[in-house]
């Protein structure tokens, strides 16, 4: 049978494992990731906002913000002159907090880990 010769997505072969990677690339940028985080807060937010947010400035956040929409990890809605972010799915926020607890981990010194302790948020 055809399906039994399909490469699933969690397969090593499979064709999303260059994807997983550019993905992966997207968010290896320490605004992009802190631009997740502060949307993951409210349900849309402008880019003044979100630039406030970040401690970055507005043009600057702007084009990371382009490149997570390029990448389908953002979405936009315009409200007059307003343009409006917000995360287009959990996926990208699943993949920011599971990062930061690694991170964690790797400065925890054998000690637990504060995701292993604190309320999940």
């Amino acid at each position: 049978m055809d399906a039994d010769n399909k490469i699933y997505a969690m397969d090593p072969a499979s064709e999303y494992v260059d994807l997983a990677a550019e993905v992966l690339g997207i968010l290896a940028d320490p605004t992009r990731i802190r631009i997740v985080l502060v949307l993951r807060r409210t349900d849309e937010m402008p880019v003044n906002a979100i630039a406030e947010l970040v401690g970055k400035k507005p043009s600057g956040v702007s084009q990371h913000l382009a490149r997570m929409r390029m990448a389908r990890m953002v979405t936009t809605r315009h409200e007059g002159t307003s343009v409006l972010y917000r995360l287009t799915d959990e996926h990208a926020l699943t993949l920011v907090l599971e990062a930061i607890k690694q991170a964690e981990h790797a400065v925890a010194n054998g000690q637990m880990p504060p995701h292993h302790t604190a309320p999940q948020q």
